[in-house]
């Protein structure tokens, strides 16, 4: 630490031109070596970069792969657009144009992958019945009959 004095005014702000950092810029300092850092490995790798790659993949593949796996993202942003919104009608148009013998030639695929549906055991024409319990007094004792309804006597008489 040095004696520098720092100028500052009255109230206790640094004079201007004075930032009270007497070490410099510490994050100008680490961009300065990390921009020469890389600079001379750029060089290294020019001269040496292919052949390099190769050794480390055939003497060291587990090191070789912590590399790759540090090259892919941790962590991939999507962004959601509303890329088929901003679309003109002609737009639309012209992509459904180009879509449409596509899913065409999608379904003829499909459809000739697809087994046969064997044919329905039961005729179509009569609804099943999904109701267990009329189901089984309709079978047990014959279909039930309604009691006809008892009219309430004639009001008057």
């Amino acid at each position: 630490m040095s004696n520098q004095v720092i100028e500052r005014k009255q109230n206790g702000q640094f004079a201007k031109g004075s930032s009270g950092n007497l070490g410099g810029n510490a994050q100008r300092t680490r961009h300065m070596f990390s921009k020469a850092f890389v600079e001379a490995l750029l060089e290294d790798f020019r001269e040496w970069g292919p052949q390099a790659i190769a050794r480390v993949r055939k003497e060291t593949p587990a090191a070789y792969l912590r590399v790759c796996a540090m090259l892919v993202p941790k962590e991939l942003k999507l962004e959601h657009s509303q890329a088929v919104k901003a679309l003109s009608d002609e737009e639309l148009e012209a992509a459904i144009a180009v879509l449409e013998p596509m899913v065409a030639a999608h379904m003829q695929r499909t459809a000739k992958s697809l087994p046969a549906l064997p044919a329905p055991d039961v005729a179509l024409d009569k609804p099943r019945r999904l109701n267990k319990i009329t189901d089984a007094a309709e079978t047990a004792a014959g279909p039930r009959e309604r009691m006809p309804r008892k009219l309430p006597p004639p009001s008057g008489v």
